[in-house]
C-alpha cells in the first residue's frame, strides 16, 4: 500500500509528540533517508535511530488509511 508523504507526515505529527522522532521518522519513511545518514544528522548511534523508528513505526502505520 502506498501513502502519500503528505498523509504520512499528517500522522506522525498527530501521534509522534517528540520532535526529534517525528524528524527521523519522516526523514526516513517520506526522505528516504538512510538510518546511517540519519544518525550522523541528528548525532546518535545508528542503534538509537533504529530504536526509534521501531517505537513509532506501528503506531503510525496502524493510523494510517489507505489514500
Amino acid at each position: 500500500m502506498e501513502y502519500s508523504n503528505r498523509h504520512l507526515r499528517e500522522i506522525a505529527e498527530d501521534y509522534i509528540h517528540s520532535e526529534r522522532d517525528r524528524r527521523i521518522f519522516c526523514r526516513k519513511y517520506c526522505d528516504n533517508i538512510t538510518i546511517e545518514r540519519l544518525a550522523e544528522e541528528e548525532m546518535l548511534s545508528v542503534s538509537q535511530v533504529k530504536r526509534i523508528l521501531k517505537r513509532h513505526y506501528f503506531t503510525v502505520f496502524r493510523h494510517l488509511e489507505p489514500k
